[in-house]
């Protein structure tokens, strides 16, 4: 099993920044962070692969966040800057070793508990 512990939530006014930490007890080799807004799916927003050969965005966060990965692979962070209104949701950290899962949600088998982010206009 793979214990996954997301922390820096919290509460922003739009244009501004946050980062996210997701710390995982065992190392895989894919890890992506998702997010839930109210009443809205759950989507992915940013994914990296190994020690950083692959990287994923969705189209909304693309040049806004990045993804990163240190400590031998086992702490992910997202830093999310310009952040906007419709940033706002539940994200959750999520690992998997499959290769081929990039953001669909149904092919992570681990998932963190989730860090609240809140974005005030």
């Amino acid at each position: 099993q793979v214990q996954l512990v997301e922390s820096g939530g919290g509460s922003v006014q739009a244009g501004g920044s946050l980062r996210l930490s997701c710390e995982a007890s065992t190392y895989t080799c894919c890890m992506a962070w998702f997010r839930q807004a109210p009443g809205k799916e759950r989507e992915g927003v940013a994914g990296i692969f190994s020690l950083g050969d692959r990287t994923y965005y969705a189209d909304s966060v693309n040049g806004r966040f990045t993804i990163s990965r240190d400590n031998g692979g086992n702490t992910v962070y997202l830093h999310m800057t310009f952040l906007k209104p419709e940033d706002t949701g539940i994200y959750y950290c999520a690992a998997t070793p499959d290769r081929s899962a990039r953001l669909v949600a149904e092919r992570y088998n681990y998932w963190g508990q989730g860090t609240q982010v809140t974005v005030s206009s």
